[in-house]
């Protein structure tokens, strides 16, 4: 990657955006009382305690309460196992080596089919913990207590996670995401305005571009967050649009477009600028008045969206289908989305997943018992914090995790036993260091390129500097936890890059099929005769993995950077097409449950024609999945629409066909 690529990558995503303040502010506080409340009643394991603060606290408090709920059952469970194993076996080490290699394995497979990966990484966690708690030979009554007190750390910072969250939640969660969807149409607003000739400044176009970029690379994750706050405590929408999704996902296409045409300058002719001066306009206009259906520009209608500038053109059109009154679509609930992905457990790509998570973790264990060497028993523990799937996010995991723990556990943690902690006499000076450290880490952590980088930062910094309530005397703990996290990186290196990858575009294919996959379900579930409860709940969940996969695949695209070698840049381009078809896949789903969820007076919409129509854009959607996945060119036919064609039916051919073009690229 090119250094001032990946300068500008880490610039960006240290910006101040919307919200970013005030939860860093949240965590840093959640994670000030979690400290004082375990110092005052004595509770061990605080590196752990605070920890978890980053994986429960999220801005919507009954996501919140759900995770930690689930947290605890894992905990509870995990601890649970270990302790019965060791009862059943009397504790003999080779039932511990293999309870460890299942369990890891169970925690991959979490990890890898839940809708919330952090019960996974959690539950791995716990059982390296407890597992190595019987090794040192103590009374058992000692041990058990241990554990129960682990079990209560474990607690209190889900606790004060959770009560921070409903504490300091959004008051009006729909006004902060009205203000930003206004925020990303404005960016883009003056973006366009600059490239139609109208920048006082010659690098005002590229300047504006930046920050539509930035804008682009947060994803609509957040929004979704905020909107799925309004829908679980049953808040008024206020001033959005009825279809606050679909402006949610066209603006992230919007945005992806945008800042591909922007970042890429050239010199426009007269009518690319007419252009660029109406999306301007267009834009401007939704940020004013964003339930209104914009009146749009006469010629974008037959645009054959082969360019930057023709997509963006097409997202605006389909907004038409979506700012209507009419247009409502129904979200699922948090507490009905469901806890395992359906089909995922026998997935084989996520069975190996969890069998390198195993490998490595009991790697690890055999090394440092091998050197009797428990300090750096902290390998077992990592490789649950660390592990990915893919070659390149494994190299960018890698790359973060070595930075986290370098900052974190080196210059911040070491740097703190030596220059602070000797001229520390109170537990305020403490919160002042510990709640500075949080922040930081929370502050990194918010932004969506670099958020692990954050929570690892937090992690060493936790595992190295409070190891007790006691001002530490000694550096060799916290060298040897060092040591034990290089161990941990190393060995993930040698299974996941060496002897076991998976090119990062490979995983990316996978999780585009899925997407299309679910498009395709979508597309069917409109003609099964469901009632209408039955549709409802049928179409969240889809659209809700829809958003899911969305946001996994524009990570992976992020990853993607990071391969190496002389087909690296193949990889990149491969992955750009790649996130172009989930975004264009998003869309024509959007499109079509926008039109399709107007269940009432809806009967044209069993008309003949556009029954065949849906089930051949199904049968297509399951045909390029196909094609996808097995890296063989394209065979689906397009469509073709005629002058008397529908709105609904022009703009599901056209991305259809946007779609069978982007995959015929795809050639083994």
């Amino acid at each position: 990657m090119p250094r001032r690529r990946y300068l500008l990558d880490w610039w960006e995503a240290l910006q101040a955006t919307p919200g970013r303040l005030e939860s860093s502010l949240r965590v840093a506080f959640a994670t000030i009382i979690v400290l004082v409340a375990m110092m005052a009643l004595q509770v061990p394991n605080i590196s752990f305690g605070l920890y978890v603060i980053l994986l429960v606290s999220n801005e919507n408090p009954a996501v919140s309460l759900r995770t930690g709920v689930g947290a605890l059952v894992v905990v509870a469970l995990a601890l649970s196992i270990t302790l019965g194993v060791v009862i059943v076996t009397d504790n003999d080490p080779l039932a511990r080596i293999v309870t460890l290699a299942v369990t890891t394995f169970l925690a991959g497979m979490i990890t890898a089919v839940s809708t919330v990966p952090a019960l996974g990484s959690i539950f791995g966690l716990v059982v390296g913990v407890a597992i190595r708690a019987w090794e040192i030979h103590a009374p058992a009554d000692t041990v058990v207590k241990g554990d129960l007190w682990l079990l209560a750390g474990f607690a209190t910072g889900i606790s004060g996670a959770v009560a921070v969250s409903y504490l300091f939640s959004a008051r009006s969660p729909a006004d902060r995401l009205a203000s930003q969807l206004r925020l990303r149409y404005r960016a883009l607003a003056a973006m366009f305005e600059a490239y139609g000739g109208n920048g006082e400044a010659k690098d005002e176009p590229l300047a504006a571009a930046q920050v539509v970029s930035r804008l682009a690379g947060e994803g609509p994750q957040g929004m979704l967050e905020l909107h799925r706050q309004i829908i679980d405590r049953n808040l008024p929408s206020g001033s959005l649009p009825s279809a606050v999704q679909c402006h949610i996902i066209a603006i992230a296409e919007l945005l992806a477009n945008a800042a591909a045409f922007g970042l890429q300058p050239e010199d426009l002719d007269k009518d690319r600028q007419s252009r660029c001066r109406a999306i301007a306009e267009q834009c401007e206009y939704l940020a004013r008045e964003l339930g209104t259906q914009p009146e749009l520009h006469s010629d974008w209608t037959d645009s054959a969206a082969n360019t930057h500038l023709e997509r963006v053109e097409n997202v605006l059109d389909s907004l038409r289908s979506a700012a209507g009154e009419s247009c409502k679509l129904e979200t699922l609930v948090s507490r009905h989305v469901p806890l395992l992905v359906p089909g995922a457990a026998s997935n084989i790509a996520n069975v190996a997943f969890a069998l390198k998570i195993s490998l490595c973790a009991t790697i690890c264990y055999i090394v440092y018992h091998a050197l009797d060497w428990p300090g750096i028993s902290t390998s077992v523990t990592t490789v649950m914090v660390a592990g990915l799937a893919t070659t390149g996010a494994m190299k960018q995991k890698l790359t973060f995790r070595l930075v986290g723990a370098t900052v974190g556990g080196l210059v911040l943690g070491l740097g703190a036993e030596v220059f602070l902690f000797p001229f520390m006499d109170s537990i305020t000076s403490l919160m002042v260091v510990v709640g500075a450290v949080a922040f930081l880490s929370a502050w990194i952590g918010a932004g969506p390129r670099f958020q692990y980088v954050g929570i690892q930062i937090a992690y060493a910094f936790y595992l190295v500097s409070l190891s007790g309530f006691a001002t530490p005397t000694e550096l060799s703990p916290a060298r040897d936890r060092l040591a034990g996290i290089i161990l941990a990186v190393a060995v993930m290196w040698l299974v996941f890059d060496q002897l076991w990858p998976v090119r990062t575009t490979t995983e990316m294919r996978r999780v585009v099929a899925s997407v299309l996959r679910d498009a395709s379900r979508v597309f069917g579930l409109s003609d099964n005769r469901l009632a209408a409860a039955a549709y409802a709940r049928e179409s969240g969940i889809l659209r809700d993995r829809l958003a899911q996969g969305l946001s996994k695949v524009r990570t992976l695209n992020d990853a993607a950077q990071y391969e190496f070698g002389p087909d690296r840049e193949f990889h990149v381009l491969a992955a750009g097409k790649l996130m172009q078809m989930s975004l264009t896949t998003v869309a024509l789903v959007w499109n079509h449950a926008a039109t399709l969820d107007q269940r009432e007076g809806g009967d044209s919409m069993s008309d003949a024609p556009l029954v065949a129509l849906r089930q051949t854009v199904k049968e297509g959607l399951s045909s390029i999945a196909d094609e996808v996945q097995k890296k063989r060119r394209g065979e689906t036919e397009p469509l073709a629409a005629n002058e008397a064609s529908s709105e609904y039916v022009r703009l599901t051919i056209s991305r259809f066909n946007e779609l069978r073009i982007l995959s015929a690229a795809f050639d083994s």
